[in-house]
């Protein structure tokens, strides 16, 4: 009887021991439904590379603007910054900007996030759409994708537009902008700087060729015009603990710091610098046909994205401002 007692009660307790091992791993199990049901605000590289195999798809045709590629192009990230959520640009009826240049009609393509506490201040994320279209002739391949150069940088724009959007902290307004014609001597950035109040743009935020492992090695990248403003030593100390790090621009017998979109802005005051990770020496594919989405890193081009995001995180907040540009060349 003893023995029948005392096997009973054991079995009670390892049936009561099991109910709540059951409700401990149901709990767990709506609290996990509840979390994946939330907004996710990471950058992942699921997203990277689709954005990435569209814009440099031949179907883009090189997105030469006035083409029917670019127009493909062009359609696409409008359709992105509607689905995320962006509002239009000053007085604009929707997220193009239009003009004409040397009779070819084209287009900026601009979204902005409002800010909170300090929506009267811009900061400026930006890329250029463009690229250099097909060949007139020839055999084999004719079409100049353009993936490093720079649908990589437009991924940037479109994976940091929806990562701010679902976030939702950025006490200053975000301008997102795919500016087109860079490769004729930023034609649109230039054109988007003439209707702006540059006082009211505290930082510019480019990128260009990101898709790439540089050759200051892995979770590295290199800023335009360093010296120029403490831009690049607010990104550094962001950055601290990550594991990635910033450098100065490696290549300054380039002149890289005026030759990409951050110029036009720059020249008016603003605090505005490229970030890239190519070799810029050294890489084959520069400005040829062979620049294709698959000579690239979808690693590494994930990887700078979210290190852009945290580097520049205080000057999006607005505890950090750069300090403005005064350019001497």
């Amino acid at each position: 009887m003893k023995k029948t007692t005392i096997i009973l009660s054991t079995l009670l307790i390892t049936l009561l021991s099991c109910k709540q091992t059951t409700q401990g791993k149901s709990n767990v199990q709506q609290a996990g439904v509840a979390t994946s049901t939330s907004p996710k605000t990471e950058i992942d590289s699921l997203t990277v590379k689709k954005h990435l195999y569209t814009l440099a798809s031949d179907e883009m045709q090189g997105r030469k603007p006035g083409t029917e590629g670019m127009e493909k192009a062009t359609q696409y990230i409008e359709n992105e910054y509607k689905r995320i959520g962006l509002k239009t640009f000053k007085d604009l009826n929707n997220y193009r900007q239009n003009f004409v240049h040397e009779g070819v009609e084209m287009s900026n393509i601009i979204g902005v996030l409002e800010g909170k506490s300090k929506k009267d201040e811009f900061v400026i994320v930006s890329a250029h759409h463009d690229h250099l279209g097909m060949k007139k002739e020839g055999e084999g391949d004719l079409i100049f994708n353009g993936a490093n150069d720079d649908a990589s940088g437009v991924v940037g724009v479109l994976a940091l537009a929806e990562y701010y959007a679902k976030k939702g902290n950025n006490e200053r307004s975000i301008v997102f902008a795919c500016f087109t014609a860079e490769e004729i001597g930023l034609v649109g950035s230039n054109y988007f700087g003439k209707d702006i109040n540059p006082e009211k743009f505290v930082a510019g935020i480019n990128l260009e060729l990101i898709g790439k492992e540089p050759k200051t090695g892995p979770k590295t990248a290199w800023l335009t015009g360093f010296d120029r403003s403490d831009f690049g030593k607010i990104i550094q100390k962001n950055l601290k603990g990550t594991g990635y790090k910033l450098f100065p621009d490696p290549y300054t017998k380039f002149n890289l710091f005026f030759r990409s979109d951050n110029a036009s802005l720059a020249k008016l005051g603003v605090p505005s610098h490229t970030f890239s990770t190519t070799s810029i020496d050294t890489d084959k594919h520069y400005h040829k046909v062979s620049d294709e989405a698959e000579t690239l890193s979808i690693k590494v081009l994930t990887e700078t994205v979210k290190a852009v995001a945290k580097g520049t995180e205080s000057i999006i907040k607005g505890t950090d401002t750069p300090t403005r540009i005064k350019l001497t060349e």
